[in-house]
């Protein structure tokens, strides 16, 4: 419902501002789908003759991937291979008037492009360019190749509720690409659109996956670092280690989940 006095014409904080997509699959998309539900308008470049990988994920919907329209949705799309030697010509007005850029390449790949960040802030500088990696910019790691499973697990969260080796469990979220990935992207770009409001620069933000997985287990870090107590797969307070945080098998086949922590929730749960 509109209140009183609502422009009924805002469109969201962000409309004006152009955002140039060039991400695939989840992380990018997301983010910039997110930046779109702001007002920005957003255009996606897509490799010909496919597109984004995503598109042909299932399940399909009149012949679209469902999956490709849920982190995709009011935008743009341009076909455009960045190999070809008319690439950098062909996007350079956009690139001129592009307020973000955000890319998921590896790194090296962009300025082997003649698109890094030096190359697209010498002729705007005002823009905000962000990667995300699944490691960074810097660090050993840089050039390798990675999904959410493998940063979750070499990051340790997947070792502190991952089941037994005969029963092992999937997270059910892709929190990396989301949480790590995404999510950190956008805070950080709105953070730059409102310093270059101050300063009128822009800057090159770097996202990586695997380090922004580490606020999600800072309870196993605390108690690791400070207590010198390091957890223990499924034997921690919230992964399955007591019984005030557990799963419970119910008499109808199915699991009932209570997390009754406190001391009066607790109570009352045994009462029941």
């Amino acid at each position: 419902h509109d209140l009183p006095g609502a422009d009924r014409e805002y469109r969201g904080p962000l409309v004006g501002v152009r955002v140039l997509d060039l991400t695939w699959v989840l992380s990018g998309p997301y983010c910039t789908m997110t930046l779109g539900d702001l007002g920005a308008d957003v255009i996606k470049v897509e490799r010909p003759p496919y597109g984004d990988v995503a598109r042909t994920t299932g399940p399909l919907i009149g012949g679209e991937s469902a999956y490709f329209h849920s982190v995709n949705r009011g935008k743009r799309s341009i076909s455009i291979d960045l190999k070809d030697p008319g690439a950098r010509e062909r996007l350079t007005p956009l690139l001129k008037r592009a307020d973000i850029i955000v890319e998921q390449f590896r790194p090296g790949v962009m300025e082997r492009l003649g698109l890094s960040y030096a190359d697209i802030a010498a002729i705007n500088p005002r823009i905000i360019y962000c990667s995300i990696t699944g490691y960074g910019q810097t660090g050993p790691r840089r050039d390798q190749a990675g999904h959410d499973l493998t940063y979750m697990a070499e990051t340790g969260v997947l070792g502190l509720s991952c089941g037994t080796a005969a029963t092992p469990v999937i997270p059910p979220a892709l929190i990396a690409d989301i949480g790590g990935g995404a999510y950190p992207a956008v805070i950080n770009i709105l953070l730059a659109v409102s310093e270059r409001d101050r300063s009128g620069a822009g800057r090159h933000l770097d996202i990586s996956m695997t380090d922004n997985l580490f606020p999600f287990v800072y309870w196993a870090l605390a108690q690791g670092l400070a207590a010198g107590k390091w957890p223990v797969n499924g034997a921690e307070m919230v992964t399955g280690g007591s019984p005030r945080y557990r799963l419970y098998a119910t008499g109808d086949g199915k699991v009932l989940a209570a997390a009754p922590l406190e001391e009066r929730f607790w109570r009352n749960f045994c009462d029941a």
